[in-house]
């Protein structure tokens, strides 16, 4: 019989597994296989720790949790620590493995180790199935080439044109392993990651694995019964529900997208189907459109300039980086924002384009230095939607239509009326009133003293003024077009 190494990356889940099941299919012994890849955890052009804390203990909780579900099988999973091009062919000559077979990725480092992995195996083949998103690219009724720069343009006629096809289902049963050393889960120490400190303030505790993914989507939609009021609440930013955090077990595959949007179907038909149904699988494709995206336009998506190719002069200014990174602006919004990025490794979607936008349209300070950040913190990284997002929020991607900025009190307003999402990560800011707390940049040192704010000291002095700052950088981006 033929013996199958299925190469787990970002797909660890036992549902919906095109590439595990084509392995099945062969009618041989099929091995499963993780490798912690020790670039993962090096460090990021900037400096900064590539696999953050949070990301890294969601990780080791994902693996341990797949392992867990195989052995249930009768199988188990091979863990390795290195790099995988040198792990990979040892273990192909240790067990005599006929062919590899892994899900297929679309950005530069991670199609580098693929080719690397090819390589170094000689004449074994290296086999690939899509398996990350909604749609499979044959299904779209353009090339990758043609992909639409808009994604409106995009959505019409992928819906137009196709449906989603149905979710595989989960496997039952899987035959034992060859005899082989399975290996262990590495420690922190040898992935060389200091573990998180829980922070009671998050909205979730975010646990990786399939068990856990599967847990949550069976809790927000027939549970707690969230998702008929998803469109109204997404946009929050304090609490569990307000929106349905599937991202972290999507951005590892421990759920599958199509799983997701067979729940909603079954959602629509037992329960209701409106607005809120549709827009969460309208936000399962612009994940699908960003890594789309992310093929098509290949190195651009890291270039300064972007997938727009436009030259700006982005600055890295250190110091107000800094500020930004520790959540010490002097606007509530954003720090409080930050603080919650930095004690828990997640930020809701309208933070993170307000934070970006201040980066960017305030600071002017080079969006890779903020994409860079958000990957190594971030627990739902994701390459292609956090690029991807980084560079339409800075002008120089897809869709970018001029010199766009958000308003950062007036999102404070319209999204924290009360102040309550600010408050919780910024208690030195208890005794300012809501109606003051979104512009406290206003406020006099005597007005603040008398709301138990030290200017400077228990809470900081704005780093940049709102008007002048967004002038200066939108002549800057302007000079650029």
């Amino acid at each position: 019989m033929e013996r199958v190494l299925v190469w787990h990356r970002h797909n660890l889940r036992l549902h919906d597994r095109p590439d595990l099941q084509r392995a099945l299919a062969a009618g041989g012994e099929v091995i499963p296989f993780y490798c912690f890849d020790s670039r993962e955890f090096g460090e990021t052009a900037f400096g900064f720790p590539k696999t953050g804390a949070y990301r890294s203990q969601f990780l080791r909780e994902a693996v341990a949790d797949l392992r867990q579900n195989l052995r249930r099988l009768g199988s188990d999973l091979v863990i390795r620590q290195g790099k995988p091009e040198e792990v990979i062919p040892k273990l192909v000559r240790e067990l005599r493995i006929d062919w590899v077979i892994c899900e297929e990725e679309v950005t530069t480092e991670e199609r580098r180790v693929e080719d690397a992995v090819q390589m170094q195996l000689g004449g074994v083949p290296l086999k690939k199935e899509w398996g990350m998103t909604l749609y499979h690219p044959s299904q779209l009724p353009f090339s990758i080439a043609e992909l639409p720069d808009v994604f409106t343009r995009f959505r019409k006629a992928v819906e137009k044109s196709a449906e989603v096809r149905p979710p595989l289902p989960p496997l039952r049963e899987m035959s034992p392993l060859p005899e082989v050393a399975v290996g262990e889960l590495p420690t922190w120490e040898e992935l060389g990651v200091e573990p998180p400190l829980l922070d009671e303030r998050g909205v979730l505790r975010f646990r990786g694995g399939e068990s856990a993914g599967l847990q949550r989507l069976q809790d927000y939609v027939w549970n707690r019964d969230c998702l008929q009021n998803y469109k109204l609440t997404r946009n929050g930013m304090l609490g569990a529900d307000y929106s349905s955090k599937f991202s972290p077990w999507l951005a590892l595959g421990c759920l599958s997208p199509r799983w997701i949007a067979a729940e909603v179907q079954r959602y629509e038909a037992e329960r209701v189907a409106n607005d809120s149904t549709y827009w969460l699988l309208f936000e399962l494709l612009w994940r699908d459109y960003f890594r789309f995206v992310a093929a098509k336009g290949g190195d651009r998506l890291f270039y300064p300039s972007g997938l727009q190719g436009l030259t700006i002069a982005w600055k890295q200014d250190w110091p107000r980086f800094k500020c930004w990174c520790e959540g010490r602006t002097g606007y509530p919004l954003v720090d409080a924002n930050m603080r919650e990025l930095a004690a828990t490794g997640f930020m809701s979607n309208r933070g993170r384009q307000n934070v970006a936008s201040f980066l960017t349209k305030n600071l002017g300070i080079d969006w890779r230095m903020g994409a860079e950040w958000f990957e190594s913190l971030l627990i739902d990284y994701d390459v292609c939607s956090n690029w991807g997002n980084w560079n339409y929020t800075a002008g120089v991607g897809n869709d970018a239509r001029g010199f766009r900025y958000f308003n950062i009190p007036k999102q404070s307003k319209d999204y924290d009326p009360k102040g309550e999402y600010v408050k919780h990560w910024l208690p030195e800011l208890a005794g300012v009133p809501p109606h003051r707390i979104h512009d406290i940049y206003r406020l006099k040192a005597g007005e603040l003293r008398q709301y138990g704010v030290n200017p400077g000291v228990s809470y900081p002095q704005p780093v940049v003024d709102l008007g002048k700052s967004l002038a200066k950088n939108r002549a800057i981006y302007e000079g650029a077009m």
